[in-house]
């Protein structure tokens, strides 16, 4: 090759780079949005909403909506937020977000209630593979239900992107989306009569530890190695991260059976207090309702050769839970099946659910939104009386039967079956072959289906009144 071709063709590489950085100069000068912001999506009422993306650093940002005009400039990173005054339900609006060198323009934007839907299998099984809700599926036309459906992702490090899309709720749409979500959505948007949003997070057979960010994981927790979507923080980093700080109202959870599996009722208090709370931290919009399902009756010892009461036990850590601030349970002893982890009835279950946050986060007051949940004993002579909180209207037997499963036992610490009786709104125990009572257990096997509840038709959560080992 002769040095002045030699000379030509370095130039030519020389002006293709400066072209290519050119051009790369000119893409990553746009604006750019996260992809939970896109048409016909739905923001949170009454909230200072948080509106952010990317764009070249200092570059400034011109974001109409709503008869708003709001601007900020990116920061050194390229990312800028901005958060509009708050707005009353309502739509549909368009949105622009202007930058230096291009103008995004989303419509079909409301304004309304915004949940996010997170958890394993119970949470992720969607209406079409619950097989149940063939005619629900066909007539789910319903433009004010707006569905956003995260798919499962793990990485190792926080992500600021997912691969979704907002979609109206329709038959199309809703067929492999969150039954339990679902169930959720549609009760609550029947009930307020504004736009609702659902944003699904879920991944079957996951346990917690991955839904945990990596900046409050607890080394010393132990966990089976075994699995990729197991490893401590993957699933947040790629399906929760994301999203954040997407301003919403609440979240549902439906998780646990992963880590009942793992005998981990010890430390799963502490884990779902983590991961509450740090998640609350990240949207930075304070204690944000946290709704939970608690685990339906399962027969886990064929397959997972559990006792028959570690569930009773992980039971008893779920029901602690309530002692984080504003969360709720729903209680699923009346519609579990003992043959299948994934018992069919999640529109009773989505209801349940929307009960806690219409009584909690829309002032519906005169809504019983729990059922029965122990409070206290008192041993009278040879019986003891069981008194609880969420009577609602009256205590009663969901099938106008004796009492079930309800054991008794005395200082000897050996239960045995026992007759209970509503008296008022407490429940009198007792058994011929205990003299002297000193505690008393319901629902203290892994098949319960008891029939305690409130005449609100919510069911009695398992207990026992003592700390024996």
């Amino acid at each position: 090759m002769s040095k002045r071709n030699h000379l030509h063709q370095i130039k030519a590489l020389n002006l293709t780079a400066i072209l290519l950085l050119l051009l790369n100069s000119s893409v990553l000068a746009k604006v750019t949005l996260p992809e939970i912001f896109a048409n016909d999506m739905v923001l949170q009422q009454d909230k200072r909403v948080s509106i952010w993306g990317w764009a070249d650093a200092g570059e400034k940002i011109v974001i109409s909506f709503a008869g708003q005009t709001v601007m900020t400039r990116a920061d050194k990173n390229g990312r800028w937020i901005v958060k509009p005054s708050p707005l009353k339900a309502g739509g549909p609006y368009k949105m622009t977000i202007k930058g230096k060198k291009n103008k995004i323009k989303l419509k079909n934007v409301m304004i309304g209630e915004v949940w996010l839907c997170s958890g394993q299998s119970n949470m992720e099984w969607s209406l079409k593979k619950l097989g149940t809700y063939t005619e629900e599926i066909r007539k789910a036309d319903y433009p004010n239900l707006r569905l956003f459906h995260i798919p499962k992702k793990t990485s190792n490090e926080p992500h600021d992107s997912v691969n979704a899309a907002w979609e109206i709720c329709s038959p199309n749409s809703v067929e492999n989306f969150s039954g339990t979500g679902y169930f959720f959505g549609k009760y609550l948007q029947k009930e307020l009569g504004v736009t609702v949003a659902l944003i699904q997070s879920a991944w079957g057979g996951t346990r917690i530890e991955p839904w945990i960010p990596p900046a409050v994981y607890n080394k010393d927790w132990n966990y089976p190695n075994d699995n990729a979507k197991q490893q401590p923080s993957v699933t947040y980093n790629g399906m929760i991260h994301p999203i954040i700080p997407f301003t919403i109202r609440g979240a549902i959870w439906y998780q646990g059976e992963s880590n009942c599996i793992q005998k981990d009722r010890m430390l799963y208090y502490d884990k779902f207090e983590t991961m509450v709370s740090s998640w609350r931290k990240l949207w930075a919009q304070g204690d944000f309702p946290f709704y939970f399902v608690q685990l339906a009756p399962y027969d886990y010892t064929p397959k997972q050769k559990l006792a028959s009461d570690e569930l009773a036990y992980f039971w008893e850590t779920q029901t602690k839970c309530l002692n984080i601030p504003n969360t709720g349970m729903a209680v699923t002893m009346d519609i579990g099946n003992v043959k299948d982890i994934h018992p069919k009835n999640k529109h009773e279950l989505g209801k349940r659910l929307a009960l806690w946050a219409l009584a909690k986060d829309y002032g519906k007051d005169n809504i019983v939104y729990s059922g029965p949940l122990y409070k206290s004993m008192k041993v009278e002579a040879d019986k003891i009386r069981i008194s609880f909180d969420h009577t609602g209207s009256g205590l009663t037997a969901n099938d106008s039967k004796e009492l079930t499963w309800f054991t008794i036992a005395g200082n000897d610490k050996v239960f045995h079956p026992a007759t209970a009786v509503i008296d008022a709104d407490t429940v009198v125990v007792s058994s011929e072959q205990v003299k002297e009572p000193a505690a008393v257990r319901f629902a203290w096997e892994q098949s319960a289906l008891p029939n305690l509840s409130n005449k609100d038709a919510l069911p009695a959560s398992p207990f026992r009144t003592d700390k024996w080992e």
